[in-house]
Formats: structure tokens, C-alpha cells, sequence
């Protein structure tokens, strides 16, 4: 049950949040200006790259890792295919994943691992494979971790994770710092981003890091702790969600990764099930659930019961991230009409106006710290 008196307590959220999660989304601009700084330091800003990639491949472990690989997919387009590896079995340390490379792999690949953590066997073994082939290797991970030593000035390039101090200074049986954390994210998809826009498969010089950085602070200042909840769209979303089941459909190159991710973050940080799909597809994919038990009118009689002493009845609720439609033609008004004619209740978050990393960086930053005040509130 969700403690949405909490959202509006700003100082029993900061004792809620043990793990700092508030304070990591709210630093994530900063954290895209330290982790560009870092790439810059690193040389990515001053490749000279003969020519596009044939592939991207992206290698990574945890949430931040796997939306990594699926925004990079959304931004490159047909540029050059980007593949996410996913693991494919147990390594031989306990408790070790196994990453391969595809047996086309070769010199003409661009090899990229994001990784959160830093100590998995796995991507040593995956970097260590790619150098054999002749694949270009690139890592972000944390300083001084085995990954960075493996890799760095060997098998590939590394650049060091962006960290704030605490997170440095924190023991690990007390970090704050979680691979699904807006914090994660951003400090590894922006050399990322760096180092694609060196080589022609994304747009993102300086200055639109900035207005990325720009773009989230001002969302952070209006999804805060201190916003009440009227006026701050994240508290309001997170309210909405209480006590359902979200799909989460998506509309626009940005809106897509944006909705995936907020999907496995609901689920990482507060333990919520939730669905997301692509408009059209999420029409006929989630059709049946807007008719079946998760209706919103699935107990017509249950305006009079006594809950009291039942449980809340779990209903399917329709959050619609949207960004700019492919073509101008959209498919909102039909899921509109589709969610409305069952009686299923439906939130809307849409950006504002910018750039499709602007777009992204604000949809990701309302959905972060959505999932976050649902974790919060529902732990109290």
C-alpha cells in the first residue's frame, strides 16, 4: 500500500531514502558533465576514426548496462546496427556470467561495455576475446575496478564510471549507488555518446551534452522533494500508479527506451510488475488485459463494497509516454479511445520541446524519479 502522505514529507522521504536514491536523480545532470569531462580526458573527443563501425556491439550487466544498449539502439537508427549481448550462460567463477561475441565479429566491430560494477570475470573475458579478433574495445566502468584492469591500455580503451565523493567514501554494505539509479545510466551512456558522435552514428557534440545536462536539472527542480504533488508531475505519476498494474506505451524515437526502462526500474526499486510496448503494437498486445480481471471495471459492484479489511484490487492503470510520432501521424487518440472505453484510467507524460536527447533525458528523468517517490512511499 502506497504512504502517499510520504511524497509530501520532505524530510521523512530523506529518512526513507537509505540509498540515496532522491539525491542520484536529482545529480544526474551533473553527473553528464563529469562523465563528458572524463571522456574528454580519456581522448574519445579527439579520435579521428577512419569511418563508421560495421556493428556496435554492447556488453553490460544490470539495469543501467541494459538500457544503455537499447537507447543506443533507438539513437543510431539505421546508421549501423547496435547489438546488445546478452549473457549466455554461467562462467566458470561462481556465480560468473558468460558473454560471447558473434562469429562474425571481427576488425571492422566496435565492441562497447558499460558496466555498473566492474568486477564481473565475464567481461574480461568478453574484452579479452574481441582484442583476438581485432575488434575495437571500449569500457566505462568504475576506477581501480578488475574490469578497468583487464582492459585499460591492453585489450582496449578504458573510461573511468563518473562518481560523486560519497559514493567513493560509502561501504559497499551501505552504498547508495544502484546500477538501475539515474546515476548509473548517465554516467555511462554519456561517453557513450561521446565516443558514437566521434564516429558519426549519434549526434552529440558539446554543446548538446550540455543542454542534455541543462534539460536535467530543470526536470530535477520541478520533480524534487520539495515540489508538492499537484505541481510535480513524478510525485502525481507515482500517486496514479498506486495500486496498479502499468503499461506503459510508448510513442517516438525517445519515448520507447524511456518506457522500457521505466518499466525495469518500477520493478528494481520498488517491486511493481509492469508492461511496456510500442504504440501501435501495444494496442492488440495489451488489449485483452483492459478487458480481463485488471480492468478498471472488472467488479461493477465494487463502488460499495467495505475495503476496510480487503486488500486493494490490483488495476491495470495506462501511463502514454510520447515524443515526436514517426511520419506526424499518432496513435495516441486510439489508445485514448481504447484505454477510456473500458474504464481504464490513463496518465500522459510528454516533453518539451528540444532535441531527441532532450526529449529522452526528460522522459528519463520523470520516470526515474516516478519509480523512486513509488519505492519510497511504498516502504515506509
Amino acid at each position: 500500500m502506497l504512504d502517499e502522505s510520504l511524497l509530501d514529507a520532505p524530510e521523512e522521504l530523506a529518512r526513507a531514502d537509505r540509498r540515496g536514491l532522491l539525491r542520484g536523480a536529482a545529480e544526474a545532470g551533473a553527473r553528464v558533465r563529469t562523465a563528458a569531462r572524463h571522456a574528454t580526458e580519456a581522448g574519445l573527443a579527439e579520435l579521428k576514426p577512419e569511418g563508421r563501425p560495421r556493428a556496435v556491439l554492447v556488453a553490460g550487466a544490470g539495469t543501467a548496462a541494459n538500457g544503455v544498449a537499447d537507447l543506443l539502439t533507438a539513437l543510431a537508427g539505421a546508421s549501423a546496427p547496435v547489438v546488445r549481448l546478452a549473457p549466455t550462460g554461467v562462467a566458470p567463477a561462481a556465480g560468473a556470467l558468460r558473454w560471447s561475441l558473434p562469429g562474425w565479429t571481427g576488425s571492422v566491430d566496435l565492441l562497447l561495455i558499460a558496466t555498473a560494477d566492474g568486477s564481473e570475470p565475464g567481461l574480461a573475458l568478453l574484452a579479452e576475446q574481441a582484442y583476438r579478433r581485432g575488434c575495437t574495445v571500449v569500457a566505462v566502468a568504475p576506477v581501480r575496478s578488475p574490469l578497468t584492469e583487464a582492459v585499460d591500455g591492453v585489450h582496449g580503451m578504458v573510461v573511468p564510471m563518473a562518481t560523486a565523493p560519497y559514493e567513493e567514501e560509502t561501504e559497499a554494505t551501505e552504498a547508495p549507488f544502484t546500477g538501475a539509479g539515474s546515476g548509473a545510466l548517465w554516467a555511462l551512456f554519456t561517453p557513450l555518446l561521446v565516443l558514437l558522435d566521434r564516429v558519426g552514428l549519434v549526434t552529440a557534440p558539446p554543446e548538446t551534452l550540455q543542454r542534455v545536462a541543462d534539460r536535467l536539472d530543470s526536470t530535477a527542480e520541478r520533480c524534487g522533494p520539495a515540489i508538492a504533488t499537484y505541481s510535480n508531475p513524478a510525485k502525481t505519476l507515482a500517486s496514479e500508479l498506486a495500486d496498479s498494474l502499468p503499461l506503459i506505451w510508448t510513442e517516438g524515437t525517445a519515448a520507447g527506451p524511456a518506457g522500457r526502462r521505466f518499466a525495469a526500474v518500477l520493478t528494481e526499486l520498488a517491486g511493481r510488475p509492469a508492461l511496456a510496448a510500442e504504440l501501435p503494437e501495444a494496442l492488440p498486445a495489451h488489449g485483452a488485459l483492459l478487458v480481463s480481471a485488471l480492468a478498471g471495471d472488472a467488479d461493477p459492484e465494487d463502488f460499495f463494497r467495505d475495503r476496510v479489511n480487503e486488500q486493494q484490487a490490483l488495476h491495470a492503470r495506462v501511463v502514454l509516454l510520447r515524443d515526436r510520432p514517426a511520419g506526424g501521424l499518432s496513435a495516441a487518440p486510439a489508445a485514448r479511445e481504447l484505454a477510456l472505453g473500458q474504464d481504464t484510467a490513463i496518465s500522459e507524460l510528454e516533453p518539451e520541446e528540444g532535441s531527441d536527447l532532450e526529449s529522452l533525458a526528460e522522459l528519463l528523468a520523470v520516470t526515474d524519479f516516478a519509480a523512486v517517490y513509488l519505492a519510497l512511499a511504498a516502504s515506509a
